[in-house]
């Protein structure tokens, strides 16, 4: 059985003292910097709260509170040209959406699947769209659609918004093909299936995710755009983007407040569903 041996009180060196003034800064930071982000949110969401108090507001100025009511609101749904413009909105978004997401999933699986030369060009060409100023890009499809003589409408907005939101759906699902394990295709070809139904059933499901934050994004940009808009959409294919701004200039319209409010009140009801839903699957 072996001792333990004792050391001598005299040769156990002391812990070093803490640096003085040290807790204090620490604290300091800490507070600073926990103020500093409370400011930032201060900046972004106070201004969204009092243009949804305004909207409830019964003067026509914004800036002069004269009572409860909600007439803007019954105001907004009487709005013909709102009403008109929110559905061409909708009827682009979604045609864009499901065009960008078709190209850019299938986009994403060609340049993953396969190897061929100037690979890397045909990718920098993809993502032009992602970094080009939005009034070259307008300016560039005008010039497009006037040469080929189209007139601009429905089909030139479009063809338009499909160009600048199909490469934000093949990067989030090329990112989702770099984590794929390769001999999943192999195994399911090698059980029977085709090469399409390998993907279908066995690709597809495990890119879905990424195929559908791609398609929420293509909507959000198609629905939310203004200047590529602007320079390629006709008389009757007017976006609300354009009405707002129109009206926005006119002066300032209480309408405006509610239809901003009922957008901020709806994607906070899909970011909590979005949370919600996500949270049930994890369990």
């Amino acid at each position: 059985m072996e001792l333990e041996r004792t050391i001598p009180a005299s040769r156990i060196s002391p812990p070093p003292a803490p640096a003085r003034g040290w807790p204090g800064l620490l604290r300091l930071v800490h507070l600073s910097l926990a103020g500093w982000t409370w400011a930032v949110f201060a900046f972004f969401y106070i201004p969204i709260l009092l243009l949804a108090v305004y909207s409830f507001n019964d003067s026509k100025l914004n800036i002069v509170w004269q009572g409860f009511t909600t007439k803007w609101y019954g105001l907004l749904f009487e709005n013909r040209v709102l009403l008109e413009a929110f559905r061409n909105s909708l009827i682009i978004g979604a045609v864009t959406t499901l065009a960008a997401t078709a190209l850019g999933t299938a986009g994403a699986w060609i340049l993953h699947r396969y190897r061929y030369p100037f690979a890397g060009w045909i990718g920098l060409l993809i993502f032009i769209p992602m970094v080009i100023p939005e009034v070259l890009m307008g300016v560039s499809l005008l010039s497009l659609f006037s040469s080929l003589g189209v007139p601009r409408g429905f089909v030139t907005v479009i063809i338009a918004h499909v160009t600048f939101c199909f490469p934000f759906v093949l990067i989030g699902v090329q990112a989702r093909l770099d984590g794929i394990d390769p001999f999943l295709e192999e195994a399911a070809m090698d059980l029977g299936a085709t090469p399409w139904q390998a993907f279908r059933l066995v690709i597809l499901p495990y890119l879905l995710p990424a195929v559908v934050a791609g398609a929420l994004m293509a909507f959000t940009l198609s629905l939310d755009e203004y200047i590529v808009t602007l320079f390629t959409t006709g008389s009757q294919s007017q976006t609300l983007p354009l009405k707002v701004y129109g009206m926005a200039k006119v002066g300032l319209n209480p309408q405006i407040n509610a239809l901003s409010t009922l957008f901020v009140a709806a994607t906070i009801l899909l970011v909590i569903s979005g949370e919600l839903i996500k949270k049930a699957r994890s369990r």
